[in-house]
């Protein structure tokens, strides 16, 4: 079955959508059936789930973080992932930074849009996001390399409210574009609207649901 919805799900995401099957909650077993049917891209959410499971998977799987992430975690989180989609503060970047110095690695992250419609999701606010990227402290951050914006759509079945989270999410990733054209990734989108993402210019949609069926766990 989950072969079959991993070739359902490719034939219809266009060339240039890169695929991230979200993985969290579901045992290795369905991790490696989907690995078995081509899929190389998977996401994980909390800390210990992942580093539990990496080293029962096979190595040339590209492990992303999408969840809320500790600088307490960062040692279960960094050493295995290719991206962290889910940088939430200025304060984690930092800490990140920090930890890729102190093992001479540069790691690739995504900054977290908070669109408001929820108050208890994290990230940063279109404002916060300007300001972040325009000043001059980024040029210091040796060690941590802003790939582009993660992002989601306010959890409504109007599709109506989604269309317009999504235009707001793509209206400002051109707009930073604009001014830092090595901006390149735009994560948005989930089981339920990644249709409409990728209208908007996703690069990347987080399908899991669709995948692996509801959560074991």
């Amino acid at each position: 079955m989950i072969a079959e919805n991993l070739a359902q799900i490719r034939a219809s995401i266009p060339q240039g959508v890169e695929l991230v099957a979200v993985s969290k909650f579901h045992p290795v077993e369905r991790l490696l059936e989907a690995y078995n049917a081509g899929q190389r891209f998977f996401a994980e959410s909390r800390p210990q789930e992942l580093a539990a499971k990496v080293p029962q998977l096979p190595p040339d799987i590209q492990w992303h973080f999408i969840g809320h992430l500790q600088t307490n975690k960062l040692k279960l989180v960094l050493p295995y992932v290719s991206l962290v989609q889910s940088v939430d503060s200025r304060h984690l970047l930092e800490a990140i930074n920090t930890w890729g110095a102190a093992h001479d690695r540069v790691i690739d992250v995504l900054l977290e849009l908070h669109l408001g419609a929820e108050e208890t999701k994290q990230g940063f606010t279109e404002e916060e996001l300007l300001s972040l990227l325009r000043e001059a402290a980024p040029a210091s951050w040796s060690n941590v390399r802003i790939r582009g914006l993660m992002g989601m759509a306010t959890n409504t079945d109007d599709m109506t409210v989604v269309e317009r989270d999504f235009t707001r999410i793509e209206k400002l990733f051109r707009t930073l574009r604009e001014e830092h054209p090595e901006l390149s990734e735009l994560s948005i989108g989930m089981s339920a609207d990644w249709p409409i993402a990728v209208r908007h210019g996703a690069t990347m949609v987080r399908i899991g649901t669709d995948i692996f069926g509801p959560r074991e766990y």
